[in-house]
């Protein structure tokens, strides 16, 4: 699964303060891990104020432009992240399973640490993406607020005693954000080995990434999509055009 660079559709995800009820989740939860999901919607919760605590609805493009509800009572404050949280949200398992041979085998999210740009570049030839210059890439995930990757860690059966074999490491999906770091975050560059497509992967790396934003306060999620991938975002919550709102573009008449 990927979606390109080129892009036509504004998707917005249903996350968004309402005086009505508490927030539930849109996400079409994958075979992966059904407690997951269920954790996910607890955490959305966790940051949606109880019913009554907010005393009207703002328009979408009244909160994407402020980030908060114009009469909202709520005061603007740091969230408070305890250090567990923080590494909690830090790495993901997703999968775990023992090989025939002894091998184990995660395939582990993460929301930090490093994405090779030269691995990122062949996992990219996999997906049939064209090739961008490593330099400009290099400065595109320095930029990011956030690279979350899925990586696939391979752990041999010792051969010498209680000596480990080297453990390998495989990236196999990833997905960045750019940000404001108060309101806003865009996602870009979703694309997973199409080795591992079809297994949920895409769904978990949108779903944790969505999750860990929210953790950092960030209300507003935005990504564009191709057509053929605009039902995939819309099983994840995400919603084409909200209130008629369009994506615009401008490019270069030379």
């Amino acid at each position: 699964m990927a979606c390109c660079s080129t892009v036509s559709f504004l998707v917005v995800p249903h996350y968004y303060w309402c005086s009505s009820s508490r927030l539930t989740c849109n996400f079409a939860c994958s075979s992966y891990c059904s407690s997951v999901a269920s954790s996910f919607v607890n955490a959305l919760n966790a940051v949606v104020p109880e019913k009554g605590d907010l005393r009207t609805k703002a328009g979408l493009w009244d909160s994407i432009r402020s980030g908060l509800l114009k009469t909202s009572p709520m005061a603007v404050t740091e969230p408070e992240i305890k250090d567990d949280e923080i590494e909690l949200e830090d790495e993901v398992v997703l999968v775990e399973k023992v090989q025939t041979d002894g091998t184990i085998e995660k395939i582990i999210f993460a929301s930090s640490g490093e994405v090779d740009v030269y691995e990122l570049e062949l996992l990219c030839d996999k997906v049939g993406w064209p090739r961008r210059p490593p330099s400009k890439v290099a400065a595109a995930l320095k930029n990011s607020y956030m690279v979350a990757s899925l990586h696939l860690h391979r752990q041999p059966p010792s051969t010498d005693g209680d000596i480990p074999a080297p453990e390998k490491r495989e990236l196999i999906g990833m997905a960045r954000a750019t940000s404001d770091h108060a309101f806003n975050a865009t996602i870009w560059d979703v694309l997973v080995d199409p080795l591992y497509q079809g297994q949920g992967l895409g769904k978990a790396l949108l779903e944790q990434m969505v999750r860990t934003l929210l953790r950092r306060d960030i209300g507003n999620i935005t990504l564009f999509a191709d057509a053929q991938v605009v039902d995939f975002y819309r099983g994840l919550g995400f919603e084409s055009d909200p209130e008629g709102i369009k994506g615009m573009f401008w490019y270069p008449r030379y």
